[in-house]
Protein backbone atom coordinates (compact mmCIF):
# COMPACT_ATOMS: atom_id res chain seq x y z
CA UNK A 1 0.00 0.00 0.00
CA UNK A 2 1.37 3.38 -0.98
CA UNK A 3 1.89 5.76 1.91
CA UNK A 4 -0.22 8.89 2.25
CA UNK A 5 1.11 12.44 2.26
CA UNK A 6 -0.73 15.15 4.18
CA UNK A 7 -1.28 18.43 2.33
CA UNK A 8 0.58 20.25 5.13
CA UNK A 9 3.70 18.15 4.39
CA UNK A 10 3.76 18.88 0.64
CA UNK A 11 6.74 21.08 -0.23
CA UNK A 12 8.51 22.08 -3.47
CA UNK A 13 9.31 19.10 -5.73
CA UNK A 14 7.09 16.72 -3.72
CA UNK A 15 5.45 14.17 -5.99
CA UNK A 16 1.87 13.23 -5.16
CA UNK A 17 -1.27 11.80 -6.74
CA UNK A 18 -4.50 13.79 -6.84
CA UNK A 19 -7.62 12.38 -8.54
CA UNK A 20 -5.50 9.50 -9.93
CA UNK A 21 -3.09 11.85 -11.72
CA UNK A 22 0.56 12.40 -10.69
CA UNK A 23 1.59 15.95 -9.81
CA UNK A 24 4.73 17.74 -8.68
CA UNK A 25 4.51 20.68 -6.30
CA UNK A 26 6.08 23.81 -7.77
CA UNK A 27 5.29 26.14 -4.86
CA UNK A 28 3.27 26.10 -1.66
CA UNK A 29 1.84 28.50 0.87
CA UNK A 30 0.27 27.75 4.27
CA UNK A 31 -2.52 29.99 5.60
CA UNK A 32 -3.18 29.70 9.30
CA UNK A 33 -6.47 31.13 10.53
CA UNK A 34 -6.63 34.01 12.96
CA UNK A 35 -9.96 32.94 14.43
CA UNK A 36 -10.25 29.96 16.75
CA UNK A 37 -11.67 26.92 15.09
CA UNK A 38 -10.60 28.08 11.63
CA UNK A 39 -8.88 25.55 9.39
CA UNK A 40 -5.29 25.72 8.23
CA UNK A 41 -5.24 25.82 4.44
CA UNK A 42 -2.46 24.87 2.04
CA UNK A 43 -2.32 26.53 -1.38
CA UNK A 44 -0.36 24.45 -3.87
CA UNK A 45 0.97 25.44 -7.27
CA UNK A 46 1.13 22.07 -8.98
CA UNK A 47 2.09 20.68 -12.37
CA UNK A 48 0.32 17.72 -13.93
CA UNK A 49 3.06 15.24 -14.90
CA UNK A 50 0.97 13.72 -17.71
CA UNK A 51 0.13 16.86 -19.68
CA UNK A 52 2.28 19.60 -18.10
CA UNK A 53 -0.70 21.78 -17.08
CA UNK A 54 0.07 24.10 -14.15
CA UNK A 55 -2.56 25.42 -11.76
CA UNK A 56 -3.12 26.42 -8.15
CA UNK A 57 -5.50 24.71 -5.76
CA UNK A 58 -6.23 25.13 -2.06
CA UNK A 59 -6.50 22.11 0.24
CA UNK A 60 -7.24 21.62 3.92
CA UNK A 61 -4.10 20.85 5.94
CA UNK A 62 -5.36 17.34 6.76
CA UNK A 63 -6.19 16.34 3.17
CA UNK A 64 -4.19 13.28 2.16
CA UNK A 65 -2.60 12.34 -1.14
CA UNK A 66 -1.30 8.99 -2.32
CA UNK A 67 2.30 8.63 -3.40
CA UNK A 68 2.24 8.09 -7.17
CA UNK A 69 3.63 4.90 -8.72
CA UNK A 70 6.56 6.80 -10.21
CA UNK A 71 9.99 5.44 -10.97
CA UNK A 72 13.04 7.37 -12.04
CA UNK A 73 15.37 5.39 -14.24
CA UNK A 74 18.61 6.57 -15.81
CA UNK A 75 18.46 6.82 -19.59
CA UNK A 76 20.78 8.19 -22.24
CA UNK A 77 19.57 10.45 -25.03
CA UNK A 78 19.96 8.87 -28.46
CA UNK A 79 18.33 11.10 -31.10
CA UNK A 80 15.13 12.86 -32.17
CA UNK A 81 13.06 12.66 -35.33
CA UNK A 82 9.49 13.47 -36.45
CA UNK A 83 8.10 10.66 -34.27
CA UNK A 84 9.67 11.90 -31.03
CA UNK A 85 12.86 11.63 -29.00
CA UNK A 86 14.54 8.32 -28.24
CA UNK A 87 16.23 7.32 -25.00
CA UNK A 88 18.04 4.13 -23.98
CA UNK A 89 16.94 2.84 -20.55
CA UNK A 90 20.23 2.17 -18.73
CA UNK A 91 18.69 -0.65 -16.64
CA UNK A 92 16.71 -2.67 -19.20
CA UNK A 93 18.51 -1.43 -22.37
CA UNK A 94 15.11 -0.85 -23.91
CA UNK A 95 14.69 2.05 -26.35
CA UNK A 96 11.92 4.37 -25.22
CA UNK A 97 10.18 7.01 -27.34
CA UNK A 98 8.95 10.23 -25.72
CA UNK A 99 6.72 12.61 -27.63
CA UNK A 100 7.27 16.36 -27.94
CA UNK A 101 5.02 17.20 -24.96
CA UNK A 102 6.95 14.83 -22.67
CA UNK A 103 10.34 16.25 -23.67
CA UNK A 104 9.31 19.92 -23.69
CA UNK A 105 12.24 22.27 -24.29
CA UNK A 106 14.84 19.78 -22.99
CA UNK A 107 16.23 19.35 -26.52
CA UNK A 108 17.91 22.76 -26.07
CA UNK A 109 20.45 21.09 -23.77
CA UNK A 110 20.48 17.44 -24.92
CA UNK A 111 23.32 15.97 -26.98
CA UNK A 112 23.91 12.31 -27.84
CA UNK A 113 24.73 10.29 -24.73
CA UNK A 114 23.46 12.79 -22.15
CA UNK A 115 22.21 10.86 -19.11
CA UNK A 116 18.80 11.98 -17.84
CA UNK A 117 16.32 10.63 -15.29
CA UNK A 118 13.35 9.17 -17.16
CA UNK A 119 10.09 9.41 -15.23
CA UNK A 120 7.80 6.39 -15.54
CA UNK A 121 4.22 6.33 -14.24
CA UNK A 122 2.73 2.84 -13.88
CA UNK A 123 5.64 1.57 -16.02
CA UNK A 124 5.12 3.99 -18.93
CA UNK A 125 7.44 6.93 -19.67
CA UNK A 126 5.78 10.31 -19.02
CA UNK A 127 8.69 12.74 -18.94
CA UNK A 128 12.26 13.36 -17.93
CA UNK A 129 14.39 15.24 -15.45
CA UNK A 130 17.55 16.89 -16.70
CA UNK A 131 20.84 16.81 -14.80
CA UNK A 132 21.80 20.05 -12.98
CA UNK A 133 24.49 20.84 -15.60
CA UNK A 134 25.36 19.65 -19.09
CA UNK A 135 28.46 20.19 -21.18
CA UNK A 136 27.84 21.78 -24.57
CA UNK A 137 30.18 22.97 -27.32
CA UNK A 138 30.02 26.59 -28.48
CA UNK A 139 29.16 26.47 -32.17
CA UNK A 140 29.21 30.22 -32.85
CA UNK A 141 30.55 33.06 -30.71
CA UNK A 142 30.57 36.75 -31.52
CA UNK A 143 34.05 38.19 -31.22
CA UNK A 144 34.37 40.03 -27.91
CA UNK A 145 35.87 43.49 -28.29
CA UNK A 146 38.28 44.69 -25.62
CA UNK A 147 36.87 47.46 -23.52
CA UNK A 148 33.37 46.54 -24.64
CA UNK A 149 31.91 47.03 -21.18
CA UNK A 150 30.15 50.33 -21.72
CA UNK A 151 26.77 48.74 -21.08
CA UNK A 152 27.98 47.48 -17.70
CA UNK A 153 27.64 43.81 -18.63
CA UNK A 154 30.65 42.04 -20.04
CA UNK A 155 28.85 39.22 -21.82
CA UNK A 156 28.16 38.20 -25.38
CA UNK A 157 25.66 35.90 -27.07
CA UNK A 158 26.80 32.47 -28.26
CA UNK A 159 24.99 29.64 -30.04
CA UNK A 160 25.51 26.15 -28.71
CA UNK A 161 25.66 22.93 -30.76
CA UNK A 162 21.99 22.29 -29.89
CA UNK A 163 20.89 25.69 -31.21
CA UNK A 164 20.48 27.21 -27.73
CA UNK A 165 21.52 30.87 -27.60
CA UNK A 166 22.74 32.25 -24.30
CA UNK A 167 24.91 34.92 -22.67
CA UNK A 168 28.45 34.01 -21.66
CA UNK A 169 31.55 35.96 -20.53
CA UNK A 170 33.63 37.62 -23.27
CA UNK A 171 36.53 35.13 -22.93
CA UNK A 172 34.50 32.15 -24.25
CA UNK A 173 35.52 31.18 -27.79
CA UNK A 174 34.03 29.15 -30.61
CA UNK A 175 34.64 25.40 -30.26
CA UNK A 176 35.03 25.61 -26.47
CA UNK A 177 33.07 23.28 -24.15
CA UNK A 178 31.17 24.98 -21.36
CA UNK A 179 28.93 23.89 -18.50
CA UNK A 180 25.32 25.04 -18.82
CA UNK A 181 22.88 25.10 -15.89
CA UNK A 182 19.83 23.29 -17.25
CA UNK A 183 17.27 25.03 -15.04
CA UNK A 184 17.91 28.60 -16.20
CA UNK A 185 19.90 27.80 -19.36
CA UNK A 186 22.75 29.92 -17.98
CA UNK A 187 26.53 29.78 -18.16
CA UNK A 188 27.94 27.76 -15.23
CA UNK A 189 31.65 27.67 -16.08
CA UNK A 190 34.15 26.11 -18.40
CA UNK A 191 33.96 22.36 -18.84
Amino acid sequence: MASLIEALNVKKRTLFEYENIPYVCMDWEVSTPTARGGQTLVRLKMRNLLNGAVFEKTFKAGDKFKEPDLQKVPASYLYSDNDGSYFLDQETFETLNLNEDMVGNALEVLVDGTIVELLKYNGNPIGLELPMHVELTVQYAEPGAKGDSSSGSVTKIVRMETGLEMKVPLFIKEGEKIKVATEGRTFAGRA
